[in-house]
């Protein structure tokens, strides 16, 4: 069986494609953001390519040029925006009801938006993002003796991450703490501004590839995610297996969570407790979740399963 990946996202894409057996024939078609690459240069390798499956992250043109050149069997993977934002849009919108009807199998990243594909495909279907252990893997905490350090690893957005409302908490023991931001995010320049109005200084961390990630996450003590959509993201999960205990909003909606402290995270009050009190026993409860959950090799034997029912 050969296996063509399309695109990515978060680099789950990869990390799947990495641990696959290593006798698989597999193949990954990327792209950039430019715009021959995310255009007639994908049209024309998704045009050409051959595989027996082939299975495309994001459900938007990259889904729809392979159902329109009549690439099958076709999994389409949606991984949160396209489903929770493109899908409203007035122009993207269409191209993603149109994917989650012509893929042969919808699979989606998170549970939150398993409900939205299910309008469209009952068949749809959870997998769990893996993480790759290889890459992230826990060290002892760095002694010493000055302020607790914390990270904020995901992108400065405050619409979708809310990245407003963890400067607000931290600005409130900014005594207490060494806060660093790693530069990214459409609202980054505007979270320097508001956190500098508020009095909070945050050490601003240079974007590094997803293979030196692992060094931002050592070299801290918490790190903090996002509060909007009630899942656990990439950034959190990959922390987490990194040994540093992650502060994000998780909803008691969903049942893969019920065991994880993190599902009152509304006020600043409660994000300053979790990080005062964030320890060792916050984050083995993460990282038991995580290992049940997103253990790369479990998602791959999972996610040959379905292969092998659409071959």
């Amino acid at each position: 069986m050969k296996v063509t990946m399309i695109n990515d996202c978060a680099f789950v894409g990869e990390t799947l494609l990495k641990y696959m057996p290593t006798d698989l024939d597999k193949s990954h078609i990327k792209r950039s953001r430019g715009l021959w690459s995310k255009t007639f240069g994908l049209a024309y390798k998704v045009l050409v390519a051959k595989a027996d499956i082939y299975h495309v992250h994001y459900l938007l043109q990259d889904s729809y040029m392979a159902a329109l050149f009549g690439k099958r069997p076709l999994i389409g993977h949606a991984h949160g925006s396209d489903l929770r934002t493109s899908l409203q849009h007035p122009i993207w919108g269409r191209i993603v009801r149109h994917n989650l009807m012509h893929c042969d199998k919808v699979l989606v990243s998170t549970p939150d938006i398993l409900p939205i594909a299910k309008n469209f495909r009952e068949d749809a279907e959870y997998l769990p993002n893996p993480v790759d252990m290889q890459l992230f893997y826990p060290k002892p905490m760095l002694e010493h003796d000055g302020k607790r350090r914390v990270l904020i690893a995901s992108d400065s957005n405050w619409q979708v991450k809310g990245t407003d409302f963890a400067i607000r908490a931290l600005s409130k023991i900014k005594d207490e703490v060494e806060v660093s931001i790693i530069r990214h995010g459409v609202d980054f320049e505007k979270t320097l501004a508001f956190a500098n109005s508020l009095g909070l200084h945050l050490n601003v961390l240079p974007k590094v590839s997803h293979d030196n990630m692992n060094q931002y996450y050592w070299n801290t003590d918490v790190v903090i995610d996002r509060f909007k959509t009630g899942v656990f993201g990439m950034v959190s999960l990959e922390a987490i297996a990194c040994g540093r205990p992650a502060i994000t909003l998780i909803s008691e909606d969903y049942m893969q969570y019920k065991d994880i402290p993190l599902k009152d995270i509304t006020t600043e009050d409660r994000i300053i407790d979790l990080i005062k009190d964030s320890s060792d026993k916050l984050w083995q409860k993460e990282y038991e979740y995580m290992i049940s959950n997103h253990k790369p090799e479990n998602v791959v034997q999972k996610l040959l399963g379905i292969y092998q029912e659409l071959v």
